[in-house]
């Protein structure tokens, strides 16, 4: 598998931000909303530092760009990305198995660039300090295992699927069954529970981050997709984050030049 590289140098005082699985307009429209709210709310808090902030895969519980038509909803999100990269924060984006049909919207309308493959992050921080290193995906489909999943993916992101689902069925009937779809997984999750590490020996992308590690060094793997809090060293330099989600967590990831740590958004009380 190929991957892309993306160089940044940090600024003094900046930071670098990464979040997943917001998973917006399920499993109701009230309850992503309060989600949506608070996601835009930690997205006004960060702005002060942030410099760079990744949104590892699955903003959207389900998503597909017809030529000239959208989802609805998630202004509030949209526009908050939108102001903050007018502001001169940069943003990248992964699409995640959720939301795989991504293609130009987010870099035409709010200028981010979506990546559909892992990506290499490297970071410069100060002249003399060494590059530190990013592996960044959101995670579905990596590493060993979830065979009948990488076959589906293959035959969802064919050309021919994408073309027939936004060409053959109008928008309200595509959406309509892809949000069915969305909202079915949903509630099957809903039913087993709360994702759970499943150890250091059978979690697949702790397996994948190893043997990437065998191929080339990366100071951080990041993914998302699993729904569950991880900061795992897999050797004497390298540790697996996987970033936990909006539903259960509000959890994301910073690194300040110096440190990445794993960090639960916490809302100032009101007064």
């Amino acid at each position: 598998m190929s991957f892309q590289s993306l160089k940044v140098s940090l600024s003094p005082a900046k930071k670098i931000y990464f979040a997943s699985d917001f998973h917006l307009g399920a499993p109701t429209h009230a309850d992503s909303l309060v989600r949506e709210k608070r996601i835009v709310r930690w997205l006004e808090s960060i702005r002060h530092d942030a410099q760079l902030i990744c949104l590892v895969g699955d903003l959207f519980d389900f998503w597909y760009e017809h030529k000239r038509v959208v989802p609805r909803g998630f202004v509030r999100l949209l526009g908050k990305l939108g102001e903050l990269t007018d502001a001169g924060i940069q943003i990248i984006a992964f699409p995640g198995n959720h939301d795989m049909w991504m293609t130009d919207y987010f870099e035409k309308e709010l200028n981010i660039k979506t990546y559909r493959r892992p990506l290499d992050l490297l970071v410069e921080t100060t002249p003399n300090a060494p590059i530190r290193s990013f592996h960044i995906a959101h995670g579905d489909g990596l590493g060993p295992g979830d065979h009948f999943y990488k076959l589906l993916r293959i035959v969802f992101e064919s050309k021919l699927a994408s073309w027939a689902f936004g060409n053959l069925l109008h928008p309200n009937v595509a959406l309509w069954m892809g949000q069915s779809w969305a909202l079915h997984s949903w509630r099957k999750h809903e039913k087993e529970g709360q994702p759970s590490y499943w150890g250091e020996d059978k979690e697949w992308l702790v397996l994948y981050a190893k043997e990437q590690e065998k191929l080339h060094h990366h100071d951080f793997y990041v993914f998302g997709h699993r729904h569950i809090k991880l900061d795992l060293p897999i050797n004497q330099r390298s540790r697996t984050l996987i970033l936990g989600d909006w539903i259960v967590y509000n959890s994301y990831a910073v690194f300040d030049g110096q440190e990445t740590q794993l960090v639960d958004y916490d809302e100032p009380q009101k007064a």
